[in-house]
């Protein structure tokens, strides 16, 4: 019906009856989600209906999702920045860049796992579920995760698409049926599922091989070729037994996957270490793998002749992804089965889920021949470990989800530090030693000096009301420098180089208190009136700098990047437009603005309460692997220097070997990072790391009577000031004038 022709009355009168409609409908859809697989409360639910997001026409639409933690347990800061925390830096950064982005994620609840943990706790497979999703839940609400819709694998909706999937492959030919030989626990009465068996690799001959995988080679393993077989329940040594079973039929789907991949690793964003786990899986040839298991938690199989087996986790999991989408939007297939408008799938996870997501799961969607929109961009980490150990909830040893809130720590400085040392190219590990340096280095004395600085000569000397600026020279190159960050920033993040990313942010800080530091708009402030004009171009530029990092902040710490925005009383266009298309660093807050009222954002980790923390989460311990860690005790200098001395050599005899280039730096790094934790061991102040050929290069100084004097620029950062050219300047508009207009063309910042 054309509204144009309807009276005023007649339109309203309809948009009433049908938002009637459509509450009574969405009402009694909510209530029949509320059973005992699905339990969405009807409000949450409401909300969601009137929030859902679709793909649109002419936007740039991604779906961006995290790998699925298991329900059965509470996840550790591992499990938590390899997944969930990355998957939502990213997409809280789309979103800033009008992106229109859609982030899923949900608990994993079927298999074997969520059977053991129900007999240990006396409760049944569905209570469990229930307890843990909760659990998780709640943890990632404390982290500030932001999904747009948080599921659960448990569903009408799970088994409806699983077996629709499976039904599309067994019409194609892509599966077939094999007798195979299983572990069983004779002591438990029962299959046992490839992740409660432990052995000896049969590749490499690690001692701790998973039954599906071994964590030290990467190859995919079936338990049955264990060496030394263990149950991890009992830890008797179980028997083999045959059954018969359906299998996904890879060798079939070898060459289109490998024309996917290639399409899909040549355009997209995949991790290094994604691509090298797929290429040498690919490359050892393909084989059937089996998608059925003899448990009964899971997604039932719909096929008469195997109706007392469910599908196997590998072959489920991922297809949680499709479901708790169905389970956000009855519209789901706009987001899963329309590659044409849906431009980009980010997929969020730790390494050694790479092979289900890089391989089988691409052939069960291939397979299936239904449009399915297929991953580009597989994002993946190495591990974090814990001091130098690694996490361990039985022991006690290291920060679980559930924990982190207890520590009195606010938890923007967790998401911080953790993504401060995300695992990105090479493992790393958790320290509160280092934790405490990097909060009381880089948020109180860089990142938050600054924004309080400027802040506060903003409300002591001009009553709150940003001054008038007139540029010169000085604060051009410092417009300029910070254009460079933004333009960096948004090149990193765009590659999902979330950590790199941090350190722009960072780094603006830093030249923002050099800046402010050099110029003293604290005493120009006393002076004549061009020194009065000066100290207010300073402070209105400063204050408008704040305003940016604010906003740049927003993905890795919403809460100080929300008080900061609230100080600064920013208007809300910001968050809309420093970072659309390329980055534009505007002007945001005008002369004659006012601010809010400014107070310190962070505080300092004490030392007794890192050590009181420290002894808490497991204290020492003994390492699996001393040269691979670069936590040292920092009283124990005779250990320091052996470690150092051996990754030394480890060094020197790769050089002399013609070693990768990056297997030589991560030596490098770690040598770099032993040799200042011997530096304080022995109790000296480490020496600042030098860039190569820059051995002559001295940092800058500022004068000790103001504590802003540790914020100099680092003096070797000579090439990021050769690349700083009238390109940069023209993305930096102030006043209505570009940056290059107003005098600093091709000039290059000077360190």
């Amino acid at each position: 019906i054309s509204v144009s022709h309807m009276s005023v009355e007649l339109v309203q009168f309809m948009s009433q009856l049908l938002n009637l409609v459509m509450f009574i409908q969405i009402y009694t859809h909510a209530s029949q989600l509320r059973t005992k697989n699905e339990g969405t409360a009807v409000s949450v639910f409401l909300m969601g209906c009137f929030l859902t997001s679709l793909p649109q026409e002419g936007k740039r639409n991604v779906l961006v999702t995290s790998a699925l933690p298991y329900v059965n347990n509470v996840p550790h800061l591992g499990n938590i920045i390899g997944c969930v925390l990355s998957a939502d830096v990213f997409a809280r950064y789309g979103r800033l860049r009008g992106w229109n982005v859609l982030y899923v994620c949900g608990t994993d609840e079927y298999g074997t796992a969520t059977e053991n943990k129900a007999r240990e706790e006396g409760l049944t497979a569905q209570q469990i579920c229930d307890k843990y999703h909760a659990v998780h839940a709640s943890i990632y609400q404390w982290f500030q995760v932001d999904f747009d819709f948080f599921g659960r694998t448990t569903t009408k909706k799970q088994t409806e698409i699983a077996q629709n999937i499976f039904w599309r492959l067994h019409e194609r030919g892509f599966l077939l049926e094999d007798i195979v030989e299983q572990l069983r626990c004779e002591a438990c009465q029962r299959f046992l599922a490839d992740r409660f068996v432990e052995g000896t690799c049969p590749f490499c001959s690690y001692p701790e091989a998973r039954g599906d995988q071994c964590d030290k080679c990467g190859k995919l393993i079936n338990a049955v070729e264990l060496r030394e077989p263990t149950c991890k329940v009992c830890s008797q040594t179980p028997v083999v037994q045959s059954s018969k079973h359906l299998f996904l039929d890879l060798p079939k789907l070898e060459a289109e996957l490998e024309q996917w991949l290639e399409r899909s690793t040549g355009s997209g964003d995949w991790t290094a270490n994604a691509k090298q786990i797929t290429r040498s899986w690919v490359r050892d040839g393909l084989k059937p793998r089996c998608i059925t298991r003899d448990l009964k938690w899971g997604t039932p199989v719909p096929h008469p002749d195997f109706s007392d087996k469910v599908f196997y986790v590998w072959f489920d999991a991922p297809i949680g992804y499709l479901s708790i989408t169905a389970n956000y939007t009855d519209q789901w297939e706009k987001w899963w089965k329309n590659p044409q408008q849906v431009q980009c799938l980010y997929n969020f996870m730790a390494k050694d889920n790479v092979p289900f997501h890089s391989v089988v799961f691409p052939c069960s969607l291939l397979g299936a021949q239904d449009n399915y929109t297929l991953v580009n961009h597989l994002v993946a980490t190495e591990y974090l470990n814990y001091e130098d150990t690694k996490f361990s909830k039985s022991r006690g040893v290291g920060v679980f989800g559930d924990m982190a809130k207890d520590t009195g720590i606010p938890s923007d400085v967790w998401r911080f530090y953790l993504l401060y040392l995300r695992p990105e190219g090479q493992d790393s590990a958790f320290s509160w030693v280092d934790m405490a340096t990097k909060n009381n280095s880089e948020l109180l004395n860089n990142l938050g000096n600054f924004i309080n600085r400027a802040g506060m000569f903003v409300s002591k000397f001009f009553e709150s009301c940003v001054p008038a600026m007139a540029l010169q020279q000085e604060d051009k190159r410092l417009l300029a420098q910070v254009g460079w960050e933004l333009k960096q920033y948004i090149n990193l993040m765009d590659r999902v180089k979330i950590r790199d990313a941090l350190k722009c942010i960072l780094n603006i800080s830093r030249h923002g208190n050099q800046y402010i530091q050099v110029n003293e708009p604290w005493k120009k402030i006393k002076g004549d009136e061009t020194d009065r004009q000066r100290s207010g171009t300073v402070t209105g530029v400063s204050v408008n700098v704040a305003c940016l990092l604010s906003v740049m902040l927003q993905p890795y710490m919403p809460t100080v990047s929300h008080t900061i925005r609230q100080q600064l009383n920013a208007p809300p266009s910001v968050t809309g437009t420093l970072l659309q298309g390329t980055g534009n660093f505007v002007c945001s807050l005008p002369a004659g603005h006012h601010i809010g009222t400014v107070s310190p954002l962070f505080q300092k980790l004490e030392s007794e309460q890192i050590e009181s923390l420290k002894k808490r989460f497991g204290g020492q311990q003994v390492t699996s692997d001393p040269a691979a860690q670069t936590a040292v005790n920092g009283a124990d200098a005779e250990r320091a220097r052996e470690l150092t001395l051996a990754v030394a050599e480890k060094v020197r005899t790769l050089k002399g070997q013609k070693a990768e280039k990056t297997v030589i730096g991560a030596e490098v790094t770690k040598l770099l990072e032993l040799k200042k934790q011997l530096s304080l061991a022995e109790g000296k102040d480490p020496e600042p790391v030098l860039t190569k050929g820059k051995k002559n290069a001295q940092p800058a100084t500022t004068p000790a009577s103001d504590p802003a004097a540790q914020t100099a620029v680092n003096g070797a950062d000579a090439e990021r000031a050769r690349e700083l050219t009238l390109a940069v300047a023209e993305q930096v508009t102030w006043g209505g004038n570009k940056c290059n207009e107003l005098g600093i063309r091709g000039e290059t910042m000077e360190v």
